[in-house]
């Protein structure tokens, strides 16, 4: 008996520190969107490899411009390779190499290291273009559509190297207007 009582207080303390602890990630998502509303989410694998969470979020209108996409992730990465992984993607999905290059080399400059447990949250504005964050605190801001729509691309465009995790992403709801892709 003593067992299972001390079993349900840990459970309840790891409930309140999760659900703290996600209030708090959600807090700077919900002050840009106004508030923030989870459209779908999924996860990533490759090979197998349990990669990372995502997490898209849209404003409380159905057609909203605004957006969120939270990547929780699961395996340690350098921030370079996360870079160099967008520009793979980005190319796949038409972009210039010059132009996905570039793109890349300004990811790099902020984007961190990450651990399994942390994240990197992206939230698209249409008059400030995208603004970067790492556990919740910000990184950069990368101004312009045209990255925005290439960036999120990679998990949006009907085109991604990852069309599950897409559908996941989008639920039953279109994407973003930022995509111009008409939906039934």
């Amino acid at each position: 008996m003593k067992v299972q009582n001390l079993f349900a207080q840990v459970c309840v303390i790891a409930c309140l520190f999760s659900s703290n602890s996600f209030a708090r990630e959600l807090t700077y998502v919900n002050e840009a969107l106004n508030p923030a509303k989870l459209q779908g989410s999924g996860k990533l694998t490759w090979w197998g490899l349990h990669v990372y969470d995502a997490f898209f979020y849209r404003g409380m209108s159905a057609n909203s411009s605004e957006f969120a996409l939270d990547l929780r992730y699961q395996k340690s990465f350098t921030g370079n390779a996360i870079a160099n992984r967008s520009v793979d993607e980005m190319k796949k999905l038409g972009v210039p190499d010059a132009q996905a290059q570039a793109w890349g080399k300004q990811l790099a400059t902020f984007l961190p290291n990450v651990e399994p447990g942390q994240n990197i949250t992206a939230i698209y504005l249409p008059k400030q273009g995208t603004t970067f964050y790492f556990d919740g605190k910000p990184l950069a801001q990368i101004p312009g559509a045209d990255f925005s729509k290439a960036f999120f691309g990679i998990w949006l465009d009907p085109k991604t190297s990852a069309p599950k995790l897409r559908e996941q992403l989008l639920g039953q709801s279109c994407p973003p207007p930022l995509f111009q892709e008409t939906c039934n």
